[in-house]
């Protein structure tokens, strides 16, 4: 299928809005991206058109973007871009741009973030057994003739390597 896939950069314009739905967490947000242009007869950076993105994310990006964006945060987004055009009885028409988000971050080219790993859902007070640490350490001959032939084989290997 053909989607078409966008990576817009912005501030975040609104609160996001967080939402437990039958099918799982959902959030949405608006995202101002301005374009900015030198202006070389005043000699000073100039803002653009400004384009206005609704982002939708769900499930666990959801959650995590509930707990790590705000009005103004610098941001990037990736997701597919969605066209929404609608006529109303007695209104002018009106088109929307929407993101369903894939990814989302700050966008550190103007700020620093401090990433924290989450606990996936499906783990989280599962009550599964932690499982042990693996023994990554040779064990030792028991025997004489067992270290003997372990210091053969290690001379071999030196031989072989080399």
């Amino acid at each position: 299928m053909n989607e078409t896939m966008i990576c817009a950069v912005g501030n975040v314009a609104t609160q996001p809005v967080y939402r437990e739905l039958a099918t799982g967490a959902s959030v949405r947000f608006r995202l101002a991206a301005t374009a900015r242009y030198l202006d070389r007869e005043k000699k000073e950076w100039t803002d653009g058109h400004t384009n206005f993105f609704t982002v939708w994310a769900n499930r666990q990006l959801a959650t995590n973007v509930s707990g790590s964006i705000n009005v103004g945060d610098p941001v990037v987004v990736q997701g597919r871009l969605k066209i929404r055009s609608e006529v109303r009885e007695g209104q002018p028409s009106w088109t929307s741009a929407d993101i369903d988000a894939v990814a989302i971050g700050h966008d550190l080219a103007r700020g620093t973030s401090a990433f924290r790993r989450t606990q996936r859902a499906e783990t989280a007070g599962s009550g599964a057994p932690a499982r042990p640490e693996p023994a990554w350490e040779t064990p030792l001959p028991e025997t004489e003739d067992q270290r003997e032939a372990a210091e053969t084989e290690d001379q071999r290997e030196a031989v072989a390597v080399t």
